[in-house]
């Protein structure tokens, strides 16, 4: 494989300042392979660390036979570029550019610990992976996990996606599905004549709106679910009784319900509705924030704050489908996230750089 001819990274460098090296090598998703060499040739200068790679994809590991394995992951990629980069630092100590919030400053903390911790208390797995910006089956971690799934195991997971310093216990799995009904097409004028397909379809809206969704409490954290309809499409011409009608339904649902049971939970809830056609069109499952395991708890003292549950889909998906219990915590405000104005907060760089060697090194013995 032909190596990239950009200058390397210097792990020396404060997580901020590596934050806006990284910044300044573009990395938007499917051009990751130069940032990729990079950060192998950092990691592999490092006698205490196993480095493999898989595609853009690089897994560092050591191997001290600790009691415990924690994996640290962040992904290298970004949205396009939208005249930010490369980075720049303002007076008031916020660092501007594509990537700083998501999540470049979190891969930034990553190869620090990876750097200066070199006897953690518990063994450490950092992944580096490519095209989480972009469709799932792109996604290197997924692609990581389908091959080499040794290469993520642990006890216990922490995606530093941006999620302001706060830590969002595991996530939300997703459901779409696409409800059809079916009718009998005709004239508008002459209605008696066909059967409304749109007009079957009012049993699925009144069952959605008065659907009471689940806040179900996991670890302290309550989940709000949530069964929406988040699409309907039914019309032929503003002069036709349309003869199809499909209403698509989004359920979002707490990580303690395997996908099977999400899909059942659905199929229940519409099981006396005149559902002609049940289309399952999308599922990504949810993952459990593992909040009791003893190795998280050490991770909230450490770290300090009240965990809060994270309302969405992340990549802590993956651990979990592993066994790995996972939470999301890093620098920068997810709110900012892909913005042309994306920014992070030097101290918060430098205070979850702070937290995690805190967690890593002042734990159990080994």
């Amino acid at each position: 494989m032909e190596r990239s001819t950009h200058t390397g990274l210097d792990l020396s460098l404060d997580a901020a300042a590596l934050t806006a090296r990284l910044v300044d090598f573009p990395s938007v998703s499917g051009t990751e392979k130069d940032l990729a060499d990079a950060v192998e040739d950092a990691l592999r200068a490092l006698p205490h660390l196993t480095v493999d790679r898989y595609g853009n994809n690089v897994v560092a590991r050591t191997q001290l036979g600790r009691a415990e394995r924690v994996v640290l992951a962040g992904h290298l990629d970004t949205v396009p570029i939208a005249d930010n980069v490369p980075s720049r630092l303002d007076d008031q100590g916020v660092l501007w550019g594509c990537g700083t919030s998501d999540m470049k400053s979190g891969v930034a903390v990553q190869l620090r610990v990876a750097a200066t911790v070199p006897a953690p208390n518990r063994d450490l797995t950092f992944v580096f992976y490519d095209n989480e910006e972009v469709a799932a089956h792109l996604n290197g971690l997924g692609k990581v996990a389908k091959a080499h799934p040794d290469w993520l195991a642990g006890d216990f997971a922490v995606l530093l996606e941006p999620t302001d310093g706060e830590v969002e216990g595991g996530c939300q799995g997703t459901l779409r599905v696409l409800l059809r009904t079916r009718g009998e097409r005709a004239h508008s004028a002459r209605a008696w004549m066909g059967a409304n397909a749109v007009h079957a379809a009012a049993p699925i809206l009144a069952k959605l709106a008065a659907y009471e969704p689940r806040r179900p409490v996991i670890d302290g954290l309550e989940y709000r679910e949530g069964l929406n309809a988040v699409g309907i499409q039914g019309a032929v011409a503003t002069n036709v009784i349309p003869d199809e009608c499909t209403v698509t339904v989004n359920y979002r649902y707490a990580p303690d319900r395997s996908p099977e049971e999400a899909e059942a939970h659905v199929r229940e809830v519409f099981a006396d509705c005149p559902v002609d056609e049940f289309i399952v069109d999308d599922h990504s499952p949810g993952a459990l924030p593992g909040l009791s395991h003893p190795a998280a708890e050490a991770f909230m003292t450490a770290v300090g704050g009240a965990a809060r549950p994270k309302f969405g889909w992340t990549d802590v998906s993956r651990f979990s489908a592993l066994g790995v219990p996972a939470v999301n915590y890093g620098p920068g405000n997810p709110l900012l996230a892909h913005k042309k104005d994306e920014r992070v907060e030097v101290d918060h760089i430098l205070h979850c750089e702070e937290r995690l060697r805190a967690w890593l090194t002042d734990g159990p013995a080994a």
